[in-house]
């Protein structure tokens, strides 16, 4: 069998946006399924990382389109710095932002990579026309791929999966957005048009499919994972101090000024914790945000470290004490799973997160007895859970005993994946 993906994140693109269809395309020649990449030709990505080509099959064809990205100029009236409290939004921002905004929200629809959609649509066309391929597979965001497939779904009547990283209109920051009422009804429509046409429609939560079940022809769940790994924990050796690790991207939603203000009661009340703890956030940070929020708490030992290269990051999570997790305190929080769960699940540190108790996270850490979960203002289990933790850490015992993690592994995820686009085809 043959798969056509389309997606706008490839090497030498860095980041979680690369990662989800990079492993899928490094595992699925293993159950006899053959990609074949789609993507831009010329993309602005915002964050780069040559250490992921190594994932890419050997001979394996990408077919490249050239984009046009109007968010390159939008992106030149912009000097200064702002902060960010969702996806691309900004807390208080100037009037030009305001109009900049305003015009990506209502103008671009279902996002900014729209102008990628006739031209790709062409150009697989006539590839599909010379080659035989079982089925297109879209993922997003941006949206606006899945309306790549859903056009090539009408034109040709291929068989058509629309994988959806993130939600579309469920989307941490949409309700943000200052959409007009056409516009909104607009995206709902487009939403739509992909769940109603898509074969299947694969989203990364439970909660996700609940939410959209009744809307999509057909859904299916299938997580995130980690890969295997080259860093074996006997060649890292832990942090001698009590470090408490975030590695990802930390914007204003994802702040957890609960774990501050907690941090440094701790600090006032001991003077050895004091001393023994040090935070470490990794990755691009709005510095301006969480700057602000940290250092009128005076932490005496902070390290703020620029998205550095995914191995490297695997090895600041193993020789971490503690793994931060937040949840963005957005509508959408309970749906939420984000991708570096399951890498830390693999790196055998125990894994706090904030975010709700009841949420699809929560239930995965609970499942695999890697962490523990608090609501953003559980101020009283967190300190107790912190505590317990630090005292361990004394005791030089800071261990997690996590089981079930096996099935998140990329290898079996492909499995999973391979055997709904076999099914696709007997239809």
């Amino acid at each position: 069998m043959k798969v056509l993906i389309v997606t706008y994140y490839w090497p030498p693109a860095g980041g979680a946006g690369v990662q989800r269809w990079l492993k899928f395309t490094k595992y699925l020649r293993n159950f006899d399924v053959e990609p074949v990449i789609f993507t831009a030709d010329n993309a602005h990505y915002p964050i780069t990382d040559a250490s992921l080509d190594k994932d890419i099959p050997d001979n394996i064809e990408v077919i490249k389109c050239p984009i046009f990205e109007p968010n390159n100029l939008l992106s030149k009236f912009r000097k200064r710095k702002v902060k960010s409290s969702a996806g691309f939004l900004e807390e208080n921002p100037s009037f030009l932002s305001k109009v900049l905004m305003y015009i990506r929200a209502n103008y671009f629809i279902p996002d900014a990579r729209m102008f990628w959609i006739k031209p790709s649509v062409k150009m697989i066309a006539r590839y599909l026309a010379n080659n035989k391929i079982d089925a297109i597979i879209t993922t997003g965001p941006p949206h606006s791929l899945h309306m790549i497939g859903y056009r090539l779904k009408k034109k040709l009547g291929i068989n058509w999966i629309a994988d959806f990283r993130d939600p579309w209109t469920g989307i941490d920051y949409f309700h943000l957005l200052p959409l007009t009422k056409y516009a909104k009804n607009k995206h709902f429509r487009l939403e739509d048009q992909v769940f109603k046409n898509a074969d299947k429609v694969i989203m990364v939560s439970k909660t996700s499919k609940e939410k959209y079940a009744k809307q999509a022809k057909s859904i299916e769940v299938i997580t995130n994972g980690y890969d295997t790994d080259e860093i074996e924990v006997k060649d890292v050796v832990l942090d001698k101090k009590f470090s408490i690790s975030h590695i990802g991207s930390m914007n204003a939603a994802r702040n957890p000024k609960i774990l501050w203000k907690v941090l440094a009661e701790m600090c006032n009340e001991n003077e050895e914790f004091k001393d023994d703890l040090q935070i470490r956030l990794i990755g691009k940070l709005d510095e301006v945000v969480i700057k602000e929020e940290i250092e009128p708490y005076n932490f005496k030992d902070i390290d703020l470290i620029d998205y550095i290269p995914h191995q490297e990051a695997k090895k600041y999570q193993k020789q971490s004490q503690i793994l931060l997790l937040v949840v963005n305190d957005t509508p959408n929080a309970k749906e939420i799973v984000t991708g570096k769960v399951f890498e830390y699940m693999q790196a055998k540190r125990p894994i706090i997160a904030i975010g709700p108790e009841d949420g699809d996270l929560a239930a995965i850490l609970k499942e695999t007895n890697s962490g523990s979960t608090f609501n953003y203002n559980n101020e009283k289990d967190l300190k107790k859970e912190l505590q317990k933790l630090y005292n361990n850490y004394k005791l030089g015992n800071l261990n997690v005993d996590s089981f079930n993690v096996e099935k998140y592994h990329r290898k079996q995820l492909t499995e999973k994946l391979s055997s709904i686009i076999k099914e696709l085809d007997k239809k």
